[in-house]
């Protein structure tokens, strides 16, 4: 396996120094590293891996030196359109190494949303024109592919991939984590969100842990799963997903049960959100501070005050709470409101170990959620 620190001296030495991007699951060990061992103002958490490579061309411009961009696979959607209209040799030609967690890789068992992208991945690179190579497990064999990248990215003045796969990285474990001074966890206030739904809500919860905790508290409850949309990919997408269910069903209360990481990934879909007039639209955000299922990288949503954001956008009401209590008190009113409205709410990052994952495949899932949206029209 390779070691993280030594693959970061190996860069460093080299003079690549500045870092932007999501974090992975099969980068978090490399990410940690950098985070413990890097100043924040050259690693930047972006909200999403677009604005990394636009954040690492604007470095360039402005030291002409190239940056490192990390993301898993699924993050090269996001970096299609600033890698061909920006960064490309035929465009400014801007060099930078991105480096891609290939969840789903072929010929390994993954998560359902990771498998189409997994065998597309390299497909992807090379029809962006982004030239790329695996990155060895074994030190030497990673320094030579790192000279070999930074030749091809002065040569051709272009990105380059290195790609990852699962267990690359020696394990390391991220020491400054996020300081949460909330004691409710994630997975107490969305059962009490549930537990306060009315029985006909339909609920669309965002990628990761907070999907699997929605699943959790069913069971424990011995309720169906038929009125929850267990948004399994797709990051960032979710709120936009619960609203065009919310549009065709006016009279139906839909709730989105999202994330802090997601909210900022696609932080324009508020707005979309907002002057859509959906009355029956509801907007959970659990906000631990956090990247809590890729590692427990930071976010910068502690810092920012989202119910503002969300009234700004256009949402009738917002509220924002950290505790069980205050969620009770401002239930009445935050369930009353006509929507688009939102709900904050800060807990602790973390989660328990064994959490569960849903049973059901997710085309399961979509067809008797479906299902249920039809019964109850």
């Amino acid at each position: 396996m390779l070691d993280c620190q030594a693959f970061y001296e190996v860069l460093q030495s080299r003079g690549v120094d500045f870092y932007a991007g999501v974090p992975d699951s099969l980068l978090k060990d490399f990410c940690a590293y950098v985070t413990d061992h890097t100043p924040p103002e050259r690693n930047v958490i972006t909200a999403n891996e677009g604005s990394a490579v636009a954040l690492a061309s604007g470095y360039y411009l402005g030291t002409g030196k190239p940056g490192v961009v990390y993301m898993q696979n699924s993050g090269l959607g996001n970096t299609v359109n600033p890698l061909t209209s920006l960064a490309d040799v035929k465009v400014y030609g801007i060099p930078m190494l991105l480096v891609v967690g290939w969840r789903g890789e072929p010929g390994k068992k993954d998560e359902p949303q990771h498998v189409t992208m997994g065998v597309v991945t390299t497909g992807v690179l090379d029809a962006i024109g982004v030239p790329w190579e695996v990155l060895p497990d074994e030190q030497d064999a990673a320094a030579a592919a790192v000279e070999r990248a930074l030749a091809a990215m002065t040569e051709r003045s272009a990105p380059y991939a290195l790609v990852v796969r699962d267990k690359t990285f020696s394990p390391y474990k991220l020491k400054n984590k996020t300081k949460s001074p909330y004691e409710m966890t994630r997975e107490a206030a969305i059962r009490a969100v549930i537990e306060r739904l009315p029985s006909d809500a339909l609920i669309v919860s965002t990628t990761g842990k907070p999907s699997r905790e929605v699943f959790e508290v069913r069971v424990q409850r011995g309720e169906p799963h038929d009125r929850d949309f267990l948004t399994v990919g797709s990051m960032g997408h979710s709120s936009q997903i619960a609203l065009g269910i919310a549009m065709q069903h006016p009279m139906r209360p839909i709730t989105c049960l999202d994330g802090d990481g997601a909210v900022l990934m696609h932080m324009g879909g508020l707005a979309t959100i907002g002057v859509s007039g959906a009355t029956n639209y509801r907007h959970i955000v659990v906000n631990n501070g956090a990247h809590d299922s890729v590692g427990g990288q930071p976010t910068c949503a502690f810092g920012i005050d989202i119910a503002k954001v969300a009234l700004a956008c256009g949402y009738k009401a917002a509220w924002s709470v950290s505790s069980e209590e205050e969620l009770a008190s401002v239930w009445a009113d935050f369930s009353a409101t006509p929507g688009p409205v939102l709900l904050e709410v800060r807990v602790a990052i973390g989660a328990r170990d064994d959490l569960g994952r849903p049973k059901q495949s997710p085309a399961d899932l979509k067809v008797a959620f479906m299902g249920a949206i039809k019964a109850g029209a």
